[in-house]
C-alpha cells in the first residue's frame, strides 16, 4: 500500500459496514465459528501469558537487529506491531518461531522454553504466514490447506503405506478440517481452484486457513492487509476477530496503523530494534515518541506542536499520528 493510499481519507478502516462487503468477505457465520472452535479447542479459559519473550536480542555480525525486547502476549489476545522499515518486527517475527535463535534471551510458550526447530514450533502451537505470499501455485486451495493439517494427522507409515482404515480416517477428517476452513476464510467455493489463479486477497485468505489447518494456539500475521484496497482490508480485519473466536491469540505486523489500532488491545512499537513503547491503540497513538519514530520531528517540538493543537481546541489538525500512516 503506498503512502498515498494509506493516508487517502478514501480509506477509512472500520466504515465498511459487514453488510456492505460481498458475502464472501464477510465474517463467518457464528456456527461455523463455534464448530471449528469446538473442534480445535486450544484455548483454555485461563487468560494466563501464552507466548513471551525475555530480554530478546538479535545480532548479525556487528548488526543488532534486536535489542532486549520483552513482550507477553495474553490468551484470547490480539497484539500489533508496529514501527519504522528496519525497526526489527519481521526479525522479531522470525525468533518467536524458531528460524532464528535469539543471540541472547529466551522465548516461551505456556511458560515452556520455544523449540529451536520451526517444524516442532508449529507442532507446539505457533503458527504464522509471511510477508510475501508463499503458498504452492500448483496445488489446489484444499491441497494446500491438507499441507497444514499435516501436522495433526496421526497415521503411522506403515498405515499409510498399506491405506490401512486408520489411514482413511485421518485422510477424511483432514479433508473435512480442511473443507470448513476454508469455508470460514470464504474460500468454500475455490476449493478446487489452483492456488496461482486466485485473486491476491484470496491468496493471502488461503494462507490464513493453510496455518489454521495446523490449530495454533498463536496466529502470527506478517503485514496480512498488505496490497488489499479499503473492503478487503476490513474484511481481513473481521476474520482476524473470528479468528480470536475460535481461542486463538494473534499478532500483526503491519503498516497500516489504522487497522492496527482498531483491531488491536494492545500495541507494540518496536524502534531500530528496541521496545520503544506498549500500550493500548490510544495510548501509542498518542505518545510523542512514536509521532517521532513515525515523523522524524524532534521530541521537544513534537510535544510543543501537540501542546499547542490541545490548546486551540479539537480539528486544529494537532499533529498526532496518522492513522493509516506507513513506514
Amino acid at each position: 500500500m503506498s503512502e498515498e493510499q494509506a493516508m487517502s481519507p478514501d480509506h477509512e478502516i472500520g466504515t465498511t459496514t459487514e453488510e456492505e462487503l460481498p458475502q464472501e468477505l464477510q465474517a463467518p457465520p457464528e456456527e461455523v465459528v463455534a464448530v471449528l472452535a469446538e473442534e480445535m479447542h486450544v484455548a483454555t479459559g485461563t487468560r494466563e501469558p501464552i507466548l513471551q519473550s525475555s530480554g530478546v536480542s538479535m545480532v548479525f555480525g556487528g548488526l543488532r537487529a534486536l535489542s532486549d525486547v520483552t513482550f507477553s502476549l495474553g490468551e484470547g489476545e490480539i497484539i500489533g506491531l508496529i514501527g519504522p522499515n528496519g525497526a526489527g518486527k519481521t526479525t522479531f517475527f522470525n525468533c518467536l518461531t524458531g528460524l532464528y535463535s535469539p543471540t541472547s534471551g529466551q522465548v516461551t510458550l505456556r511458560g515452556k522454553p520455544m523449540p529451536k526447530d520451526p517444524a516442532r514450533v508449529t507442532q507446539a502451537g505457533v503458527a504464522r504466514t509471511f510477508q510475501n505470499i508463499r503458498l504452492f501455485p500448483s496445488m489446489t486451495a484444499m491441497e494446500n490447506v491438507l499441507v497444514g493439517r499435516h501436522v495433526r494427522m496421526k497415521q503411522g507409515p506403515l498405515s499409510s503405506l498399506l491405506h490401512g482404515p486408520r489411514f482413511r480416517r485421518s485422510e477424511a477428517e483432514a479433508h473435512d478440517r480442511a473443507e470448513k476452513l476454508l469455508a470460514f476464510v470464504g474460500l468454500g467455493r475455490f476449493s478446487d481452484e489452483l492456488a496461482r489463479n486466485l485473486p491476491y486477497g484470496d491468496q493471502r485468505r488461503l494462507e490464513i486457513a493453510r496455518a489454521l489447518a495446523t490449530d495454533p494456539s498463536v496466529l502470527l500475521l506478517d503485514e496480512p492487509t498488505a496490497g488489499m484496497n479499503a473492503q478487503e482490508t476490513e474484511a481481513t480485519r473481521q476474520l482476524i476477530f473470528a479468528i480470536r473466536d475460535l481461542g486463538v491469540s494473534v499478532v500483526v505486523i503491519e503498516h497500516d496503523t489504522k487497522f492496527i489500532f482498531t483491531l488491536c488491545d494492545r500495541v507494540l512499537v518496536l524502534v531500530q530494534g528496541e521496545l520503544l513503547v506498549e500500550g493500548s491503540p490510544d495510548e501509542v497513538r498518542g505518545d510523542p515518541r512514536v509521532v517521532e519514530a513515525y515523523l522524524g520531528a524532534p521530541p521537544d517540538e513534537v510535544e510543543a506542536q501537540i501542546h499547542a493543537g490541545a490548546t486551540a481546541g479539537p480539528g486544529t489538525g494537532g499533529p498526532g499520528l496518522q492513522e493509516g500512516s506507513t513506514d
